[in-house]
């Protein structure tokens, strides 16, 4: 039986400053519908939603609301103005008999309805707004985006809610397993059309690529017919006097026909370079513990990174997991303990403020005013992993056209920011990587992208995330913020810590984390044995061994960075070469060694 529609667009078109958005579009939302809305960055999903949402009039079509049906929109910068506090804002549409409502969703969205709108963040008013529309709870819900800045827990409280509400809703979001759980149908902007499938987002990527399958065949057809014709043409020309007009017309069409086709936007030219070899010890933190008054963020803890690693930190917001990273990579003192780096780190850090790009500077300043990538004598190149770039050249492997070149970047969108910083991060070479909230605001074709390039990335990552498909595709080792100030490390992603821990024994000893497939817990290993008097004094000699061959190392690295050293000093060149080659191999038998003995001590 038909659905009554809920939500109804005909012969939509909108055009942004001279290019066409949408043309001739149409689509239709029907009440019960759980719906999927996808697409690139800067496809359009968000102008179209709002196009659904009324608040952006296209230049012509109609939109048609049946009478009685009522729709929310998910605003993505909320106008507070003229509210004291958050609760205020997101009551605004409430009779003062259900206020009671905001309460509730405050709590399983972690915001504070008391917050002054004055000193709120940009994610705690994202929050307020999201309150807003699901205490509201109208016919239809336009999400966009809604998972931004909510940690793991809210999510699963949203996903939750969404899954037994009976209202209609149609969702953006970046995150697969929260797109998966929830939606039945998809909508998919590709190139200004909007296609449907009556299946939700699981079964989104076989559909899309059978669609660009069959388009690119279609395309090599004709292709095919067009040479054929045109090869006709050219032997008739010769060949008579009098041409087939129409066979003429029909190659003339042909030809509009192929240069009318849109080409499919590719997917960003991001390339990592993990730079020189760091040592196989990466970080060794012992003990490390923080407190901020009462608040205990971190309680005694140990941790082993090795070379390779991919570890995930993962809690709620506010838990301190930024904090702990900072003090794993030396910007911020744990109150005891104490943290080692191992030699040769070469950090690159996406941060999940975006601090690092000036919101005046356009993207051209962005990169080109960079110490790190600056070329002496040169505004318009950039080094790129050591070799010389033009600019624009650069930005257009990230999807930048020219127009946006000189744009501020206060102009750009969530996922254009993520794909700016990410062109800043991957000029550099580097060997320890720190992402923080990388996912926010990436569609999902970059997020695939992304994904391959750290499996292929032969460095060590550090990283936070909400998105736990994510984390299940990257993550060897997945650390977890349990709440005053307990952290515990488990062996895998996401899943692989969720079976873990409910197997879990609390009373379990933590012990040092070492890579291992997915399916071996970390936390439950048992020393094998016991040391001998022997091998418990070469434990114990260890450190001051490996501090040594890191200072020398050091040392040699200094000695050899000397200008014209190669070619003034030939032999002390090649014989510093050896001895760093000598030590480097010395410090990684020494650090695996360490790390054998202190396993087997527990």
């Amino acid at each position: 039986m038909a659905r009554a529609p809920v939500l109804q667009l005909s012969d939509i078109a909108l055009t942004f400053g001279g290019n066409p958005v949408f043309s001739d579009l149409a689509l239709v939302v029907q009440r019960g519908d759980r719906v999927a809305l996808v697409g690139r960055n800067g496809s359009g999903k968000s102008t179209l939603m709002k196009v659904m949402a009324n608040l952006v009039e296209p230049d012509s079509g109609q939109r048609t609301v049946p009478p009685g049906i009522s729709v929310g929109y998910m605003e993505q910068d909320p106008d507070l103005s003229g509210f004291a506090t958050l609760g205020d804002f997101a009551a605004s549409g409430l009779d003062p008999s259900e206020s009671y409502k905001i309460e509730m969703v405050a709590e399983g969205l972690k915001f504070d309805p008391t917050r002054s709108t004055q000193t709120a963040s940009g994610g705690e008013r994202r929050r307020a707004a999201l309150a807003k529309l699901m205490a509201e709870a109208p016919d239809v819900m336009l999400l966009d985006e809604p998972t931004n800045h909510l940690d793991i827990e809210a999510i699963a409280w949203l996903e939750d809610t969404l899954a037994t509400t009976r209202q209609t809703f149609v969702l953006i979001s970046h995150d697969r397993a929260f797109l998966t759980a929830l939606t039945r149908a998809t909508l998919w902007i590709d190139r200004g059309e909007v296609r449907r499938q009556e299946k939700g987002f699981a079964a989104f990527e076989a559909w899309r690529d059978k669609t660009w399958e069959e388009e690119d065949e279609q395309r090599h057809k004709l292709n095919r017919k067009i040479k054929a014709e045109a090869r006709w043409a050219v032997e008739g020309i010769s060949a008579r006097r009098k041409r087939n007009q129409g066979r003429v017309r029909a190659l003339q069409a042909l030809r509009a026909e192929r240069a009318s086709q849109i080409k499919r936007q590719g997917t960003a030219a991001m390339a990592l370079d993990s730079g020189p070899q760091s040592g196989r010890k990466v970080i060794d933190a012992k003990s490390i513990s923080k407190a901020f008054g009462d608040q205990v963020i971190l309680k005694p803890f140990d941790l082993t990174v090795l070379r390779g690693d991919r570890v995930a930190f993962v809690g709620p917001n506010g838990i301190g997991k930024t904090t702990v990273l900072k003090m794993l990579l030396k910007q911020v003192e744990p109150d005891a303990g104490s943290v080692k780096h191992g030699t040769n780190l070469e950090i690159a850090v996406f941060d999940q403020q975006r601090a690092q790009l000036n919101p005046d500077h356009t993207l051209w300043e962005a990169l080109a005013n960079d110490p790190a990538m600056a070329v002496s004598g040169r505004s318009d190149q950039i080094m790129v992993r050591g070799m010389p770039k033009h600019v624009v050249g650069y930005l257009k492997e990230f999807l930048f056209d020219e127009a946006q070149v000189r744009a501020p970047v206060r102009s750009l969108s969530g996922g254009e920011r993520a794909r700016l910083l990410l062109a800043r991060l991957m000029a550099r070479e580097s060997n320890l990587l720190v992402l923080d909230e990388p996912t926010n605001d990436l569609d999902i074709e970059t997020l695939d992208l992304l994904q391959d390039l750290l499996g292929d990335y032969d460095g060590t990552v550090l990283l936070v995330s909400h998105d736990r498909d994510f984390l299940d595709r990257v993550a060897t080792t997945t650390i977890a913020f349990e709440g005053r100030g307990r952290v515990t490390a488990y062996a895998g992603g996401w899943s692989d810590y969720q079976v873990q821990k409910r197997s879990d024994d609390p009373a379990a000893p933590q012990v040092k984390t070492k890579p291992k497939p997915k399916s071996e817990p970390v936390l439950a290993e048992k020393p094998a044995s016991g040391l001998s008097f022997t091998e418990k004094h070469r434990l114990d000699a260890l450190p001051a061994e490996i501090e040594r061959l890191e200072a020398e190392i050091a040392k040699l690295e200094q000695f050899l960075a000397q200008p014209n050293l190669y070619t003034e000093q030939p032999v002390k060149f090649q014989k510093g070469t050896e001895a760093l080659v000598e030590r480097q191999n010395a410090l990684s038998a020494a650090e695996e060694e360490w790390l054998e003995l202190e396993e087997r001590a527990g």
